[in-house]
């Protein structure tokens, strides 16, 4: 009896123990969470966005870079050779001024004598701001004969003695062979031939002039770049006082040296 007593008790205190319910998950108490600082990335939202502070820091310090760059490279531009015209006093000044359009005597006054104005050239009638190289085109400068006139006839002859004006006819002559005489009479045949040959010869040569005038006029009309610039026309209406020309001038000796020659037996 004592036995079963015991088992008894034993069970009734096992029903006991497992009659208290466990914790619950919910009642476990919460970690405390921390919400991200200024300075940190929620890892819920993705990186932080740059601000448009930073992004001008980084254009900024990616400007400095290439100036840098430039500089070292080119040794007097952090803009790698770009001179807007707001550098440009002489460019501002012109277009304040607005084009010049000059006779060939008005324009004398623009050699570089007069501090106050700009050295202008003339190359083929148009007018062309070269103050940006006062070394050259002033007094005393190299290419001081160039300023103050149209001298585009002597851009192409390469007489500076001679050919200061801008008449370019007859010109073409100095690309043109020279023929030496035959020692005989031509035949009919010959002679045609040798005119259909000269007249195509005259027509390339003109190209060859009208090629070297265009490479003047592209060294003197920089763009918006270029140290110097278009600025205005040389005026030979009505009115100028142009005359003209005059006569057609021989070609200088110079050009008259330079030009090929060939005998009248190798017209074919």
């Amino acid at each position: 009896m004592t036995a079963l007593r015991s088992r008894a008790n034993l069970s009734a205190q096992d029903r006991g123990a497992s009659s208290t319910p466990p914790l619950a998950a919910k009642d476990t108490p919460p970690k405390s969470i921390s919400k991200p600082t200024a300075y940190e990335s929620d890892p819920d939202e993705g990186p932080s966005r740059l601000s448009l502070l930073d992004v001008l820091r980084v254009l900024g310090g990616l400007f400095l870079l290439s100036s840098s760059l430039s500089y070292f490279i080119t040794g007097d531009s952090i803009l790698w050779g770009y001179r807007p015209a707001i550098t440009r006093p002489a460019r501002i000044k012109a277009w304040l001024h607005g084009p010049y359009d000059l006779t060939d005597a008005q324009l004398l006054i623009y050699n570089g004598s007069d501090p106050s104005l700009p050295i202008l050239v003339a190359v083929n009638g148009t007018i062309y701001d070269v103050s940006a190289s006062p070394h050259f085109y002033g007094p005393g400068g190299s290419y001081s004969f160039f300023a103050g006139r149209d001298a585009t006839r002597s851009f192409v002859t390469g007489c500076f003695d001679t050919d200061l004006n801008g008449d370019l006819r007859g010109v073409e002559e100095m690309f043109m062979p020279v023929e030496e005489e035959a020692g005989r009479e031509l035949t009919r045949e010959e002679r045609r031939e040798r005119k259909l040959k000269r007249e195509r010869e005259r027509r390339v040569a003109r190209k060859k002039v009208d090629e070297a005038v265009r490479g003047w006029e592209r060294l003197f009309d920089g763009g918006k770049d270029g140290k110097y610039f278009l600025v205005g026309k040389v005026d030979r209406g009505p009115g100028s006082g142009w005359e003209g020309w005059g006569d057609v001038k021989e070609l200088c000796q110079k050009a008259r040296e330079g030009r090929p020659r060939r005998t009248a037996e190798e017209v074919g």
